[in-house]
């Protein structure tokens, strides 16, 4: 086998012993022996939300097993397949395999990143329109679908809880839930302004038009977080829903707007058929919302303790240029792409996977 197939083989058997010890398969399985043995008590079902979380667990526990053993199996396969190539005269599959084997031990590395408190969570993502009128609305909606678009192509459903139309097109705001492992950890990078320039659809004299949006990346609160929302402490009110144009999408009084008081953040879900659900589902995004604004209040005062780095969320953090080039770069990796309709169309791995280790190497430098 050729010296640089060698140290390519190398370096990714010593990155996947490193991911190994991160992951510790040992204690991996030990974690589904005790899982599988919960599942198969009947009585685990007398709480159905309980034992789904229990079921979910052990199928996450049992695919990262798996994945690490898949792993170490193709990369101990590949010298075999090389040297079989060789006496063949072309390689190229064995090169492919190397390539792909690459990409999935990285992608693995940047998922042992994710140790943040709530990164393990799923993510809810509010959209919400800028500076830049019609077109900002517009870019709005675009920036969801690409998010929606980036979820489906990775298996990962989405739960869209509130969207409010703008008058002439786009969106003024949207609220869903990606769901799935380490979504939070995953998209938290996302969180920050998007700059969007380009040739305005909308304007008939067909001048490029700057325009931005701000999307806001929260953890799914669970039970065991200590937010609690005294009733006087949220004001509660209806309304039938409505869809683009102000087209009613629902007869009765459905759609739910919690303000909480004291803070007087706003929440809005018009997605579900009941009164009931929309409360619930808006009550989670709240609590999301105040659980951040928690963390935030801690980070700031470890900040001024000189603990802390400096915050970036809210500043813009990256640019799709349609007009006069094509481009997209983000602003604090230095990562970029010549073709914005891939990374509109969902295209995102190389950002997210930039973001990831950009932030790890932000924490280190705190820490030193």
């Amino acid at each position: 086998m050729h010296p640089d197939k060698t140290a390519a083989l190398d370096e990714l058997s010593t990155t996947l012993t490193t991911i190994e010890k991160v992951m510790n398969p040992e204690e991996l399985s030990a974690r589904v022996r005790e899982l599988e043995a919960r599942a198969g008590d009947p009585s685990l079902w007398d709480d159905p939300a309980h034992a789904q979380k229990v079921t979910s667990e052990l199928s996450a526990a049992q695919a990262k097993l798996r994945k690490l053993a898949d792993l170490r199996g193709r990369l101990d396969d590949i010298p075999v397949m090389y040297e079989l190539a060789e006496e063949e005269g072309d390689t190229a599959l064995a090169d492919e395999e190397l390539a792909a084997l690459r990409s999935t031990i990285e992608a693995l590395e940047v998922t042992t990143m994710l140790s943040g408190e709530y990164d393990e969570r799923e993510a809810v993502i509010n959209i919400r329109s800028g500076a830049g009128g019609v077109d900002a609305a517009d870019w709005a909606e675009m920036l969801m679908r690409m998010y929606i678009r980036w979820a489906e192509h990775n298996d990962h459903k989405v739960d869209v809880y509130d969207i409010s139309y703008a008058e002439e097109a786009g969106i003024k705001s949207a609220t869903f839930v990606v769901h799935g492992e380490y979504m939070y950890g995953t998209l938290s990078v996302e969180q920050g302004a998007h700059r969007l320039v380009r040739i305005s659809p909308f304007d008939n004299q067909g001048r490029r038009q700057t325009s931005f949006a701000e999307v806001e990346v929260l953890p799914v609160v669970e039970q065991t977080d200590s937010i609690d929302i005294p009733d006087a402490d949220v004001r509660v009110d209806v309304y039938r829903s409505s869809g683009p144009g102000g087209q009613s999408v629902n007869t009765t009084d459905s759609a739910v707007r919690l303000t909480h008081i004291p803070t007087g953040i706003v929440v809005t879900c018009q997605n579900e058929k009941s009164q009931i659900q929309n409360k619930a589902s808006a009550m989670q995004v709240l609590q999301a919302k105040l659980l951040e604004r928690k963390r935030q209040e801690e980070q700031a005062e470890l900040d001024a303790l000189g603990a802390g780095g400096n915050a970036s969320w809210g500043n813009q953090m990256r640019s799709y240029v349609l007009h006069p080039y094509q481009m997209v770069k983000d602003l604090r990796t230095g990562f970029e792409v010549g073709d914005p309709q891939k990374v509109l169309d969902g295209d995102l791995d190389g950002f997210l996977e930039a973001g990831i280790r950009w932030r790890m190497a932000q924490r280190n430098d705190c820490e030193d």
